[in-house]
Parts: C-alpha cells; sequence; structure tokens
C-alpha cells in the first residue's frame, strides 16, 4: 500500500494560486486593463504625432544636414522637458509606465499644445490638469460676451475650486485690481487668505472665509484624488494659518446666493446680492453675478465701471 504525504500549506496556496490564474487567463484579458493599455498606445502615437510635426527652428534648435526625423527627435523632446530620454521612448512605445502631472505638463509646453491638445493628453494618460485655470473650455466667446453685457454689474465665471476663470471689467476693480494679479492666484480663497487688497474690502472677511473653507471642503469630496485639488489645499494650509483653523472645523455648507458688503478702495462702501448661475447640469463652472441691494450702490457701481473703462482706454 502506497502513502501519500499530505500537502503543506505552501504547495495547496501554490495549488491554489496556478488554478486561479489558469481561470483568469481563461476567462479573457481583464477590461480595465486592456482599456489602459488602449490608452497607453494611443498615448504613445499621439506623442509621436505632435512630435514630428514641430519644426527644430521652433525651438530654437538647428536643423543640420543629417537630420532625417521629421520634426524633432525623442532625445530632443526629452531633453527640453526635462526627462529621461529612455524614459521618454518607453511612454511613445506605450510601456506600462507612470507618469507625473509635472511630466505633462512639461512635455505639453515642449510640444506645443493647445488648450483641446493639452487637455486630450491629460486624458490619455489618465491624469487631472493641474493648472485648468489657465484655458477652460466652459469659457466660450459667447460667456465672454454675456460678461461683458452684465456691465455695469460686476460678474465673473468661477469653477467649483473657486478659480477665476473670466470677469468683466467692472469685477476686475471690484474687490482688488483682478489684472494685476498674477493668473495662477486669481483663485477667491488664495485671494480672500493672502491679498491684502481683497481681504480689505470685504467687510465682513472672517465669516466670507468661513463659509468658502466649508464650500471648499464639501466640493472637495469629489476630487480628493486629483491633484489641482490637492496642490491648492496644501498651498493653502502652508500660507495662512486662518484657513487652517477654519479647515480644521470640519464644516460644510452647500452653494447659495447672499449678500455681500465691500468697501472698495474707488468708490466707497456697496452692498451686492451675489447669484450663482450654473452653466451645466453638474456642480462646477458657474456665472457669479452681483446685483445692487439699494440705490446708493447702484450708482456707485455704475462709477466704478466708468472707472474700469476709463483704464482700457474704452470710455
Amino acid at each position: 500500500m502506497t502513502t501519500v504525504a499530505p500537502q503543506t500549506h505552501t504547495q495547496a496556496q501554490a495549488q491554489a494560486q496556478t488554478h486561479t490564474q489558469a481561470q483568469t487567463e481563461s476567462a479573457g484579458p481583464d477590461p480595465a486593463r486592456r482599456g489602459a493599455e488602449i490608452r497607453r498606445h494611443e498615448l504613445g502615437a499621439f506623442l509621436r504625432s505632435r512630435r514630428e510635426r514641430i519644426d527644430p527652428e521652433q525651438v530654437g534648435l538647428p536643423r543640420g544636414r543629417r537630420r532625417r526625423t521629421p520634426g524633432l527627435r525623442r532625445e530632443e523632446v526629452a531633453q527640453l522637458s526635462s526627462v529621461g530620454v529612455t524614459w521618454y521612448t518607453w511612454l511613445e512605445q506605450a510601456r506600462p509606465i507612470q507618469v507625473s502631472v509635472q511630466v505633462l505638463d512639461a512635455l505639453a509646453r515642449t510640444l506645443m499644445l493647445d488648450p483641446t491638445e493639452r487637455a486630450h493628453l491629460f486624458q490619455l494618460a489618465g491624469a487631472v490638469d493641474p493648472t485648468p485655470a489657465r484655458d477652460c473650455p466652459s469659457v466660450t466667446p459667447a460667456l465672454r460676451t454675456v460678461l461683458e453685457q452684465l456691465e455695469p454689474l460686476p460678474a465673473c465665471i468661477q469653477n467649483s475650486r473657486y478659480d477665476i476663470l473670466a470677469y468683466n471689467r467692472t469685477f476686475g476693480l471690484l474687490l482688488c485690481d483682478l489684472d494685476e494679479v498674477p493668473r495662477e492666484d486669481r483663485n477667491c480663497m488664495i485671494l480672500s487668505y493672502t491679498n491684502e487688497e481683497w481681504r480689505s474690502t470685504l467687510v465682513h472677511l472672517q465669516e466670507a472665509q468661513r463659509i468658502m473653507a466649508a464650500r471648499f471642503r464639501a466640493a472637495m469630496a469629489g476630487h480628493l484624488g486629483e491633484p489641482a485639488w490637492k496642490m491648492l489645499l496644501k498651498r493653502l494650509r502652508e500660507q495662512s494659518a486662518e484657513f487652517r483653523e477654519a479647515w480644521d472645523r470640519h464644516e460644510v455648507v452647500a452653494h447659495r446666493s447672499k449678500r455681500k458688503e465691500l468697501r472698495n478702495r474707488h468708490v466707497g462702501r456697496v452692498i451686492l446680492d451675489q447669484t450663482d448661475l450654473w452653466l451645466n447640469p453638474e456642480v462646477g463652472a458657474r456665472m457669479v453675478t452681483y446685483a445692487p441691494a439699494d440705490e446708493e450702490s447702484r450708482a456707485r457701481v455704475e462709477k466704478l465701471h466708468a472707472l474700469a473703462l476709463e483704464r482700457h482706454g474704452t470710455r
């Protein structure tokens, strides 16, 4: 009689893993993995096509006599983007490698991508553009016309992260001289916690800060993994003790219309009723309008508009 030794735990585990792997292979490729593979190939082809359309002279490189590659070489793109040649080659070859938003931003600048191409690049890479405020597809020429037609009423377009995407001339002088603020700083959260002119204009500053922090926390629940949101939160926490205190309360509030009392340095005290007009079914980009709450405020808003027209040379 032959005695069969009992299986060890390791042997049984190995057999189970082999059985599971065989079942997975027989069931076909994982759809999610297959989708990621397709995106990688699309990303590689897209990068290659953009690279081949750029003349060396456009980026300050000599063409040379022995150049056979149309457009830029891979090593030239890598050098201009400050990434490794091998790494960039693997990216074009659809290798399964991780790519950071910083590298994608550098590639977008090197390859001179327009806003639509830049958005396509980040989408193929499965990443979120950390600087969407620079160009937003929600801000169409028609919406810019609406902003102008609302004058003398102040109005702007914001996203749910409080980036100011566009504004009319009256709004440009309402809380601070917004034209003088760098584009990357045109964010209501940043301005209300770090810009002295903006802060001094808000009569009820602390209440406004508390509500904004609570609204920002409520909105961020749907964007917890997105780099742009995390970068903004990190910056606010680093630059403002007031924000850290408000944020640590864990308050959340919904969007609502509200009254603002401002102390504008050009025209004095104005009281405005704020209304948010959503630009799509989702809670995202919105047009924010400010209607005078009384006749005195209306006269002062009209005066502010006249000053804005003088500044832009359109009076």
